[in-house]
């Protein structure tokens, strides 16, 4: 046992967490990634790669960059929903990043024979599934849609599932991964609509309109 092993277990204190953390899947988690490794083929799982593109953060980046530009020449609440969906862009995007610092989590496309064989392939860095930056974008998309008309939000809102189960689909993560990163982007645009004043106040009132 090293000196300072000893000096803790003296001390009767407990050690520090080591970083990064190890988190490991669920069962239903396991369960879920073993039947689509089954099941898949590589039609559907070029399919769903190619979705999985609408939620990527370098797209979303470059769409809400030219969404900014694009609300200068507007009025102040266009102004307000540029500078929010680029605040929410940007936050979604460094968020995941510096939580992989923390959390380390073997995605499952490492962890099957099978699934390579049905059309598998790897995504990203093997130790960088938790959570999904996919999904928080999209749970920051989500909720971001609250304030939009019936049709407009529910079809936003099926968007942002849909791609997200994109990557549950490819492997690429684990379903709680997902799960956990849509309700993170979810809560991140909730806390960030102070800061920006969203949602301006001609949509508050459509939104007490069809209430």
């Amino acid at each position: 046992m090293s000196i300072r092993r000893s000096l803790v277990k003296i001390a009767g204190l407990k050690q520090s967490p080591r970083f990064p953390v190890r988190v490991r899947p669920a069962k239903a988690d396991v369960e879920i990634a073993q039947t689509i490794a089954r099941h898949t083929s590589p039609v559907p799982e070029e399919i769903a790669r190619a979705l999985a593109w609408g939620a990527d953060e370098k797209v979303l980046l470059v769409l809400a960059s030219i969404g900014w530009v694009a609300s200068r020449g507007g009025g102040e609440q266009v102004r307000r929903a540029g500078d929010h969906a680029l605040l929410v862009a940007l936050a979604s995007s460094l968020l995941p990043h510096a939580m992989k610092l923390i959390f380390d989590q073997t995605r499952p496309d490492r962890k099957t024979v099978l699934g390579h064989v049905h059309g598998i392939s790897f995504s990203g860095k093997r130790d960088d599934a938790f959570p999904s930056g996919h999904a928080l974008h999209m749970g920051a998309l989500a909720s971001a849609a609250g304030v939009l008309p019936p049709g407009q939000r529910r079809a936003i809102r099926a968007i942002a599932v849909s791609l997200s189960l994109a990557r549950v689909a490819i492997l690429a993560h684990w379903a709680s991964d997902v799960l956990a990163g849509f309700a993170l982007g979810a809560v991140l645009e909730r806390l960030l609509r102070p800061l920006t004043g969203y949602p301006p106040d001609s949509l508050k009132e459509k939104k007490d309109a069809y209430h």
